[in-house]
């Protein structure tokens, strides 16, 4: 792997170094960010799946209702019945945050607090066969929301964890190695660097030795 592109001196050592312990910690903070989101990702996947089984069950059993309402009323009835609701429902939309993850909350809010209002027709034209599945359709509506909200969260949570990842292995694969590389071509530069001024000033120190006994034989009266 590459260094970096840097001078090899003693104070790019020392930043380097510090940027080292900076990208450790963070990998560190990453990876169990990571392992994390994967224990609460997969623990709501359980969920998830537990809640559509649940859910398709029930919309199962409403689907049958309205197929029985179907058998013994006309189209027409059904229809006429059907079309002019007196409830009213308002879906309302807030968000909590879960691991850096804005996680949507559903909540619902009926037009009139009045349960029969769900019945958008009178009992004496139709059959019991409509009110169990009009009935079975507004209590299966939470359980709808419950589910697209844990799907939706499933969702935004497997991109945290990708994007996670992928920032644990550019640390991990990357920018590390390549610090601890750069650190260690700085640390043996200067090494290298003392090494030869060492060599330097010993050959120096001969030389003046070499130039004091010279000049001791050469003037014995100075002794």
């Amino acid at each position: 792997m590459a260094v970096l592109n840097v001078n090899p001196t003693r104070m790019e050592l020392t930043r380097l170094k510090k940027q080292l312990a900076t990208a450790t910690r963070g990998h560190k903070l990453l990876k169990d960010k990571r392992d994390e989101l994967m224990r609460q990702f997969l623990d709501m996947v359980r969920e998830t799946k537990t809640l559509r089984e649940r859910f398709e069950a029930e919309m199962e059993r409403v689907n049958a209702d309205f197929l029985a309402a179907s058998s013994v009323m006309s189209k027409e009835a059904l229809d006429t019945a059907l079309l002019f609701p007196k409830q009213e429902v308002y879906l309302e939309q807030s968000a909590k945050n879960v691991m850096s993850v804005d996680i949507p909350v559903y909540s619902i809010r009926m037009r009139t607090s009045d349960k029969s209002d769900i019945y958008s027709y009178g009992f004496a034209s139709t059959g019991f066969e409509l009110d169990d599945a009009v009935s079975g359709l507004s209590e299966l509506l939470p359980v709808m929301l419950e589910l697209a909200e844990k799907e939706k969260a499933v969702k935004l949570m497997a991109d945290e964890i990708e994007k996670t990842r992928r920032r644990v292995n550019a640390l991990e694969h990357v920018l590390i190695p390549r610090y601890q590389e750069t650190i260690h071509f700085i640390t043996m530069k200067l090494e290298e660097n003392e090494r030869s001024s060492r060599a330097r000033l010993m050959k120096v120190k001969d030389m003046m030795v070499k130039q004091q006994l010279e000049h001791k034989h050469a003037h014995p009266e100075a002794l």
